[in-house]
């Protein structure tokens, strides 16, 4: 079964259907490459029942060994619903088909721990597949100095206001600030999080979790409701950050961290990857820095150069950012050269010119009123002058 892009799903997926995913997204821990290869073949009905009964090949047994028994499809749906949340699945129309294509790609081509979910607790308002549509995560330490807060707070705000979906991953620090720029701006954020979507984690962040969900934004998970967080989970929840939107934006990362882990998954999936510079001695900074030095990132220091870098949605029009231009661009090579062997101050023969600009004197002699009709030149009693011209914006 080939799973189609969301413009091709008009309508939801059937009971059956999402009965069987959310037994699946819970009997493996993701990211479960086997068993979503086995779901693509046979389609989540047939493929849930298989696993239950073992009838399915030697990898996918290895994958669901431990949870295969274990069937809380039905009590997992009414957990969500409880918590205001949904499984969205990719029989959905709101499945964002198209972003996560980028991490069965790469599956495809061999690079591990990426392989697409089966299927995503959502809590929130916003369509996952519009908010996924032209959307940029910002991420970074969760020991953040007061300079990353105030960039990941000033960038999210900044790119909500140019209607830019805001993705991140809850934590403390970078995290947080970028949640709450978007916020602030009225803008869509969604938060990534490596526990279920009714787990508050971390604890401090539980008001903001509901701000994200109750203000047009979104709060995902591929855990089932009440699984509790844990740290190789939130390095697999990565990778849907990094998957799900068209950029990452790197603010404050240590040489080894979560942050730069996504980084790392974002250029793995062809995705754009960005950095801000920080202070030279901020060791907050040094994962930045180190992705910037070897071209795994473009430096970024405004909401502007993101919105370039990141493309699809930017960069503006050439016409809507003029530049100043000057009253000599126009001019064809020989007469610009005849041009600057004039100076503005003294007179210059026609031999002169000639010999300073490597033009012919006759050449010379045939550019020299042209260029006094147009006003960059003028004839005098010692030869002819340079008019100097004002730039044109």
């Amino acid at each position: 079964m080939t799973l189609l892009p969301a413009e091709q799903h008009p309508v939801a997926a059937t009971d059956e259907e999402r009965l069987a995913r959310a037994y699946l997204v819970r009997v493996a821990e993701p990211p479960a490459a086997a068993l979503v290869a086995f779901v693509g073949e046979r389609g989540p009905v047939e493929a849930a029942a298989r696993v239950r009964s073992g009838e399915c090949p030697e990898k996918v047994r290895r994958e669901t060994a431990a949870r295969r028994e274990v069937d809380k499809a039905e009590e997992d749906l009414e957990a969500a619903a409880k918590a205001g949340a949904r499984l969205v699945v990719p029989e959905d129309h709101e499945w964002p088909a198209w972003p996560l294509l980028s991490l069965a790609v790469a599956s495809g081509r061999g690079v591990e721990n990426v392989a697409a979910p089966l299927a995503l607790w959502v809590r929130g308002e916003a369509s996952l597949a519009e908010a996924a549509d032209r959307a940029v995560a910002v991420v970074g330490a969760r020991m953040a100095t007061n300079y990353g807060v105030h960039n990941a707070a000033e960038l999210a705000h900044g790119l909500a206001v140019q209607g830019v979906p805001v993705f991140s991953g809850a934590a403390m620090g970078i995290d947080g600030a970028a949640h709450r720029g978007a916020l602030s701006a009225d803008g869509v954020t969604v938060a990534a999080l490596g526990c279920g979507v009714d787990v508050a984690y971390p604890a401090g962040h539980a008001d903001l979790l509901k701000r994200i969900a109750g203000n047009g934004g979104a709060v995902i998970s591929e855990y089932a409701p009440g699984t509790p967080p844990a740290r190789h989970r939130f390095l697999v929840r990565n990778r849907l950050i990094a998957g799900l939107t068209d950029g990452t934006v790197v603010i404050e990362a240590g040489i080894r961290s979560g942050a730069r882990n996504t980084a790392t998954t974002a250029g793995a999936l062809g995705k754009v990857v960005m950095a801000l510079p920080g202070p030279v001695q901020s060791g907050n900074s040094a994962g930045c820095h180190a992705l910037i030095r070897d071209c795994k990132a473009t430096l970024v220091t405004s909401v502007e150069e993101v919105v370039e870098t990141v493309g699809r949605f930017g960069p503006r029009p050439e016409e809507e950012r003029p530049r100043s231009r000057r009253p000599t661009d126009d001019l064809a090579p020989e007469a610009l050269r005849v041009y600057e062997a004039l100076v503005p101050r003294a007179g210059r023969s026609a031999d002169h010119v000639a010999t300073e600009s490597g033009v012919p004197v006759d050449r010379v002699r045939a550019l020299l009123p042209e260029l006094e009709i147009d006003g960059f030149a003028v004839r005098g009693d010692t030869g002819w002058r340079r008019i100097v011209r004002s730039a044109a914006r």
